[in-house]
């Protein structure tokens, strides 16, 4: 069979140009056919998976390929900004079969202990004291001061992590994503703030998920607790903020509405389903490699070479009629939380976290409106995420002191830090 004709040179998935017209690059590759040559960084190639059914194909087809990364790791510098996203570590996103559910059970019953309703409470309690220090201003930015802060904050209460090192968290987390020179350094930040947390838990058990991971049946050693963490938090909490930040950008801009968030004809459920469809946060991930040479929907592929599945386009090729079992149909059979056996087993706590964000903010500020025209957005560099840089908003001012301390009081929370309910 004749290969699709392909672009003489890897199209750039990293750069201020990718990052401000991504679903332009997407149509330039989907001309390709269903697989095309893309660079992710200097040096660093990859073909992405743009057609909605070779992207189903490839997620659950375990037997032609691997998760695991390390022949192709072989073949790229030690220093590539990729690796921290790419580069193999003992978890469940690089392995296969009994090791990776051995991992993904840990992770998924660590995950099933947060009580929703009790993630709800807590989300919302956090979510009006992150609005009340800048509602009497006006202005604000809804990325650093707001989708930023609250996944941080759950995160931080999940596992146990000490309040000074949640900045630690977060710029690790952002530096991985942005795959730019310094995502080394920031990777390794992230892994020695939950080292010394494992470390910590080991001797001295607590009741959050870290102690929870410790004492699984799994036995994960402290390194392989470590890796699951960070593999967590890292999953979760940038795609998190960027989620929220998205679906916000979404309901501003709505033509259905006028510009403002209260009151507008689309429902926060409607935005983040509408954002994970047209235009995901995670946009290009979920890396598998041949284990042998092999052909796949018309395109020769060599043993160990790098396949990335481009959720955002495939997501414009999706079949109609066509879903992964359990995820609904129509333009709910997004592939945004990937598909097959890996999954994204936080897909609910995720939902619940975007929503009652999102809820939060329309329900307290009632005006809010865009504070840059839209080609004035900023979008962070990188091939893995959709991203803004900031999210600048303008609002009535509004004092919410008195009312948000009548709400804690009657909940019986302070201001301060507290524990996500986690049964045992």
């Amino acid at each position: 069979m004749t290969s699709p004709v392909q672009p003489p040179q890897p199209l750039a998935l990293y750069g201020p140009d990718f990052a401000a017209d991504p679903q332009g690059h997407y149509r330039r590759l989907r001309a390709h056919g269903p697989l095309a040559p893309v660079r992710l960084a200097p040096g660093i190639d990859a073909l992405l998976v743009t057609d909605y059914q070779a992207a189903v194909d490839l997620l659950r087809d375990t037997h032609t390929f691997t998760k695991d990364p390390r022949a192709w790791q072989a073949t790229v510098p030690e220093d590539s900004p990729v690796l921290p996203m790419l580069g193999y570590r003992p978890t469940a996103l690089f392995s296969d079969g009994d090791v990776h559910a051995r991992y993904r059970d840990a992770i998924n019953d660590s995950l099933a202990l947060i009580e929703p309703h009790i993630l709800r409470a807590e989300v919302a309690r956090v979510a009006r004291r992150l609005i009340r220090a800048f509602a009497a201003t006006g202005s604000g930015d809804l990325i650093a001061q707001y989708a930023r802060r609250l996944p941080l904050h759950v995160f931080v209460t999940w596992f146990g992590v000490p309040p000074g090192d949640g900045e630690r968290i977060v710029n690790g987390i952002g530096g991985m994503f942005n795959s730019a020179e310094d995502a080394a350094t920031a990777y390794a930040d992230l892994v020695e703030v939950v080292t010394d947390l494992v470390a910590d838990r080991r001797a001295r058990p607590r009741r959050d998920l870290t102690s929870y991971l410790l004492a699984h049946p799994a036995d994960l050693d402290n390194d392989e607790t470590v890796r699951q963490i960070t593999l967590i938090m890292s999953a979760g909490h940038d795609p998190t903020t960027n989620l929220i930040g998205n679906a916000l950008l979404h309901m501003l801009t709505d033509t259905r509405d006028t510009g403002s968030l209260h009151g507008g004809a689309m429902t926060a459920y409607e935005a983040i389903d509408e954002v994970l469809w047209q235009d995901p946060p995670l946009a290009n991930l979920a890396a598998h490699y041949p284990r042998r040479d092999t052909e796949f929907h018309g395109v020769r592929l060599r043993a160990g070479q790098l396949l990335l599945v481009s959720y955002a386009a495939a997501n414009g090729q999706s079949p109609p009629g066509l879903s992964e079992p359990g995820v609904g149909s129509g333009a709910s059979a997004h592939l945004a939380w990937s598909a097959g056996p890996h999954r994204c087993p936080a897909k609910q706590p995720a939902l619940l976290i975007a929503m009652t964000a999102i809820e939060q903010l329309t329900s307290q500020l009632c005006d809010v409106e865009l504070d840059v025209p839209v080609s004035g957005l900023k979008w962070r560099p990188g091939p893995f995420h959709r991203a803004l840089v900031r999210l600048p908003v303008r609002f009535t001012p509004v004092d919410m002191r008195a009312e948000t301390d009548r709400r804690e009081a009657s909940d019986g929370v302070s201001d301060g830090p507290s524990a996500v309910s986690i049964s045992p």
